[in-house]
């Protein structure tokens, strides 16, 4: 009897694998890229939630003037002011919206002008 087998097993190269779960674990410093992407980031999220919440309070404000419109006949007159309120913030969200950008980027502008200067002057 021939005792002659053939086996195969795949194993990674451990240090690689190794290397590469340690990285993860390694609180490695941002790129000035990374942190310049995060605060501009940042902005545009504060500035999107915020209108988010707004316009969705203005939508439900709108609903809520209806139903005084169309169920509560009673409460008409009233509705049709809270459904003009509701209307007009809708309205108003995207302006809202702009005037929380602009703000936002006022204020971390000289963090973000600070950084891309630093790193231009790297490149050069």
């Amino acid at each position: 009897m021939d005792n002659n087998k053939f086996s195969y097993t795949y194993s990674a190269d451990t240090k690689e694998e190794l290397a590469r779960i340690r990285r993860k674990y390694i609180s490695e410093e941002e790129s000035i890229l990374e942190k310049v992407k995060k605060l501009d980031n940042s902005v545009t999220d504060k500035a999107t939630a915020i209108s988010l919440v707004f316009g969705v309070i203005s939508a439900l404000v709108l609903g809520v003037g209806m139903c005084c419109c169309m169920v509560w006949t009673q409460l008409f007159v009233l509705g049709i002011f809270v459904g003009l309120l509701g209307i007009f913030g809708m309205a108003s969200t995207p302006s809202l919206y702009k005037y929380i950008l602009r703000t936002e980027r006022a204020k971390i502008a000289p963090q973000i002008l600070a950084l891309t200067d630093e790193e231009m002057q790297k490149n050069q």
